[in-house]
């Protein structure tokens, strides 16, 4: 099945997991999740405290996994393209522990988006292994690990 607006907006669980519409985009569908994650950002961020803003990353991995899960099985396939959550929450970690200019955050979603394309050991392991909405959420944030490991470096070197 290949979703649509009509299919994005018949349930919650869609809407989120299709990252309010931005894994119905064409092409590189994860690309325009973590675009509209980044977008997002600011917004989401900018009234919490950093204790609020991580109790809300958690809760939103924590529904993520649901919502990617019901989603998925909808579309009859587990990681379906267009379930894009998973981009946005990996993302909105990333870019809380960045640096906030525009050149260290766009280096993040370019760093990001390499790890979540190429999935590197153990990234791909895990997202063979791990089903349902779990597999769909936690190989992103293994990527954001590896992304946040080589701003650290980065951050380190370059100041």
């Amino acid at each position: 099945m290949k979703p649509n607006l009509r299919f994005l907006l018949s349930d919650p669980a869609h809407f989120i997991a299709l990252g309010f519409g931005s894994g119905l985009w064409p092409k590189g569908p994860g690309t325009a999740g973590t675009l509209a994650g980044w977008l997002l950002f600011p917004f989401i961020y900018a009234p919490l405290s950093d204790p609020l803003f991580g109790a809300l990353l958690v809760a939103c991995f924590l529904f993520g996994i649901l919502a990617c899960e019901r989603t998925g099985r909808a579309l009859g396939v587990a990681d379906h393209g267009a379930v894009v959550w998973d981009e946005i929450v990996a993302i909105w970690l990333v870019l809380w522990l960045t640096p906030t200019t525009l050149a260290w955050q766009t280096t993040a979603f370019v760093v990001f988006r390499f790890f979540d394309i190429v999935k590197p050991p153990p990234i791909r392991w895990v997202d063979e292994r791990t089903r349902g909405g779990l597999g769909v959420m936690f190989d992103d944030i293994l990527a954001a690990g590896y992304t946040l490991l080589v701003l650290a470096i980065l951050v380190r070197f370059l100041g």
